[in-house]
């Protein structure tokens, strides 16, 4: 049964925020993406088609709502794009995310980015969104996550700002929303499907050439699958922890950016990257490239139930007193 706290889904993706907020029984009342491709994902998924552009959407046409969710664009703030931060169309995108918290006053809102958000321009950038969180009446905390700290064997550090409306009277610390380190995870072992051939993923000549003029770099193996990423002729980085190397968009861009399971001779695979990001068995999505950077955009959904399941009670509990 559905609680009574409504969220919204913005900048919605492929709804990793959404499948967090409902295994909390929280009800979705609108979502946004500017991206018809993944939209329409999506829409195959959850039985709802996002709004558009939503700069071109007004609040009153918003319904009313208890959690603001947000991974907003985080290009213009990562290390892999040129960071031009709040110059970048893409970077004004938390103006968006203000906009609405000034004018509907939820309860409260989860919001994601790049780990590099933190020290852009000096660490300027995130004073001015945390200047701005607390000019519109919210407490918060924020805290850079990695998610092979939290149970998922990939190295990707993401960072993650939660806030309450302070006229709730509810001190926020960071050990009341965000989930402690584990020592015990699943390998990406576990997850690489052995049982099909998947002839289609096979690399290339040149892709095996490039491998296997830097495989001697690899000395130790703790896992049973090698990982290549980043493979070019005159490079080639290698995963042998069982933790693999951070999904990126770049996955969608063609050549050798998705890794490549060495002993497989092959990229993984759509499904496998989806385990990586701990989206559920039957969650569906396309093939190529579009799937591949609809993934490497995503978010973390593990780390965004326990995120969500922490604000949920506390919220909870502020409606019973």
């Amino acid at each position: 049964m559905k609680n009574n706290f409504k969220f919204i889904d913005l900048f919605c993706g492929l709804g990793g925020f959404r499948i967090a907020l409902e295994k909390q029984n929280c009800n979705c009342v609108f979502s946004s993406d500017i991206d018809k491709a993944v939209a329409q994902v999506y829409e195959n998924n959850f039985g709802d088609y996002p709004s558009g552009d939503i700069t071109k959407i007004d609040s009153k046409d918003i319904p009313d709502f208890d959690i603001l969710c947000g991974g907003f664009p985080c290009q213009s703030f990562s290390i892999a794009g040129k960071r031009l931060g709040f110059e970048d169309s893409r970077g004004t995108m938390f103006f968006e995310v203000a906009r609405i918290l000034k004018e509907k006053k939820p309860k409260a809102f989860i919001l994601e980015n790049v780990k590099g958000i933190t020290n852009h321009d000096g660490g300027k950038t995130l004073k001015t969104i945390l200047d701005i969180l607390d000019d519109l009446d919210y407490t918060y905390v924020n805290k850079v996550i990695n998610a092979k700290d939290v149970g998922i064997p990939q190295n990707r550090e993401r960072w993650y700002c939660v806030g309450i409306r302070k006229d709730l009277n509810i001190k926020l610390n960071p050990d009341m929303i965000f989930p402690t380190e584990q020592t015990n995870f699943f390998s990406y072992d576990d997850i690489i499907d052995v049982n099909n051939i998947y002839k289609e993923y096979k690399i290339s000549d040149i892709c095996e050439n490039n491998i296997q003029k830097h495989i001697d770099k690899v000395k130790e193996k703790k896992s049973k699958y090698t990982l290549a990423y980043e493979i070019r002729p005159s490079r080639c980085q290698f995963k042998t922890d069982g933790i693999s190397p951070c999904l990126t968009a770049k996955m969608g861009t063609g050549g050798n950016n998705v890794p490549v399971v060495v002993e497989l001779n092959r990229k993984l695979t759509e499904k496998e990257c989806l385990k990586l990001m701990g989206y559920p068995e039957n969650y569906k999505i396309g093939k190529g490239s579009q799937a591949y950077k609809q993934i490497g955009n995503s978010v973390v959904v593990p780390v965004l139930e326990q995120i969500s399941k922490s604000l949920v009670n506390i919220l909870k509990n502020e409606t019973i007193q």
